[in-house]
């Protein structure tokens, strides 16, 4: 009994100097593992303070690992110091190089675990709560060399971390790209809530954004731009800007299960079905609106049938406004020019002429450009021949409501006739010069111009008589020797220049 109580006192002696004597923990703390082996800093706390060693994970052939630190209770060994299985934290760390693709990341932990792939600087799991053993999964395109950080902490009971990464179908395109043309970019997700992406379809067509897309039926294949997913439990979003006449418009989205559709990007939702149903569509209140939207549509489905539709009407578009319509005569022609707002939309304008201002017929048909945007327009009439014509212009807008201009009159042979308007005198001495019209014109406006452009008088004349002089006072400006022009609009066509001297 003595002997083996001596011997009982020699152990637990020896087992106190073993315990007492110091260690030191090996490995910087900040090094990353190569390999695909992670280096794995021990701490003996939750909190990664108490710096104890290193362990090591994964192997030479893959980086995927699984530990449970040898069980619950007692110590477990690091390259270093021993670490107590109860309370401690690691933090693995491993520097990887990806070939472009898709890749699946799954992290598993009890109790806490987040994964980040750029250092630690953000994490792309975050799991870090006590728990029972868990899995987080993450999909991701990687292409390059990554800094893997996991970071794990376990506060009692059962203890476990595991890693597993492998290759997977991934779209590759950016899925933040808008359509254009009417037609939608859809990114198609495996799974119904935009966790997974797998490729692009596009619908709509070059005339229309409208669809009503089935996705080949309920429970099959469905091939992308890049991988294929099953119709079962999936998800799409899809994005188009679009450019909107001025207007008021209607949108009718349908969709079996979930569907919502927004005009600013996402941040809010006109219509909003977002729960697991039959086939049905929803009717949005009227919008108006003009210019540039970014349109998504989000769609999902949750097994069974599968169906999405857009449809797009329009209510009411605001009609042409014209903002002038004149007539000059080049070359013996009549030409007119006409200018409208660039909120317009016209579908075409029809020019008419009438030789008595109540007859009046088509000569010339002008089509705006789709989507151009012009708002001057212009067109010369190489058929009149005469001497007085009445010209219009029938407005059809694209909704093919009709509006009408004024009426011009051109006198031809009077534009012609070099005697049609008199300036005189052209060596002006005085401070009066006289303007005549061999024919009498409305809404007559005079300026005087220097040789640079700068309009140094302007006289408003509502009607020209013919063969009336109408006085101009030069007094009003003081006028230094040179050479000066007058020009002489009126709305019914005349458009003439004439110089005068300042001796």
């Amino acid at each position: 009994m003595i002997r083996n109580l001596h011997l009982l006192i020699v152990f637990l002696l020896a087992a106190t100097l073993v315990k007492a004597q110091p260690c030191t923990p090996a490995g910087d703390q900040t090094s990353f593992g190569t390999g695909n082996v992670w280096i794995g800093y021990a701490y003996n706390n939750m909190n990664f303070t108490t710096y104890r060693g290193f362990i090591n994970a994964g192997t030479a052939g893959s980086p995927n690992f699984d530990l449970d630190f040898g069980g619950n209770n007692g110590n477990f060994s690091t390259n270093g110091c021993n670490v107590d299985r109860n309370t401690f934290s690691v933090r693995f760390k491993l520097r990887r190089n990806f070939t472009n693709g898709g890749y699946r990341i799954v992290v598993g932990g009890d109790d806490g675990y987040r994964f980040s792939l750029d250092g630690g600087a953000t994490w792309v799991i975050n799991n870090y709560t006590d728990h029972p053993y868990q899995t987080t999964t993450y999909d991701v395109v990687l292409n390059g060399t990554y800094d893997l950080v996991i970071e794990y902490y376990e506060n009692g009971g059962d203890n476990r971390v595991s890693f597993n990464v492998s290759s997977i179908c991934m779209g590759t395109e950016d899925t933040s790209v808008f359509g254009t043309g009417n037609v939608w970019n859809g990114y198609v997700y495996d799974g119904t809530n935009f966790s997974s992406y797998v490729g692009r379809i596009q619908n709509g067509s070059a005339g229309s954004p409208n669809f009503d897309e089935s996705f080949g039926g309920s429970n099959v294949t469905l091939n992308t731009s890049s991988c294929a997913t099953t119709t079962e439990t999936f998800s799409v979003r899809y994005r188009l800007r679009k450019n909107f006449l001025p207007g008021t418009y209607q949108f009718t989205v349908g969709g079996d299960d979930g569907y919502r559709l927004s005009l600013d990007g996402g941040a809010t939702w006109i219509i909003n079905r977002w729960n697991d149903q039959s086939y049905n569509t929803t009717i949005s209140t009227p919008v108006s609106m003009d210019g540039d939207y970014d349109m998504v549509l989000e769609y999902y489905e949750n097994g069974g049938s599968n169906r999405v539709s857009f449809n797009m009407s329009v209510i009411t578009l605001l009609p042409i406004h014209l903002v002038d319509f004149k007539a000059v005569v080049k070359n013996s022609q009549p030409v007119l020019n006409w200018v409208i707002t660039a909120n317009s939309t016209p579908d075409f304008f029809i020019v008419e002429r009438s030789t008595d201002n109540r007859q009046f017929s088509s000569i010339g048909t002008i089509e705006p450009e789709m989507g151009e945007g012009k708002t001057r327009f212009s067109f010369t009439d190489k058929t009149a021949k005469g001497d007085q014509f009445y010209y219009r212009l029938k407005m059809v807008d694209i909704d093919r409501t009709v509006t009408y201009s004024k009426t011009l009159t051109v006198h031809l042979n009077a534009a012609s006739n070099s005697n049609e308007l008199q300036v005189y005198p052209t060596v002006v001495t005085g401070n009066q010069v006289q303007v005549k019209a061999g024919s009498s014109h409305k809404n007559v406006d005079i300026n005087l111009v220097d040789l640079s452009g700068r309009v140094l008088i302007r006289q408003h004349v509502a009607q020209l008589h013919s063969s009336q002089p109408q006085s101009i006072d030069l007094s009003r400006v003081r006028l230094g020797k040179g050479i000066y022009v007058l020009k002489i609009v009126s709305a019914d066509g005349m458009d003439q220049t004439r110089k005068i001297i300042i001796p």
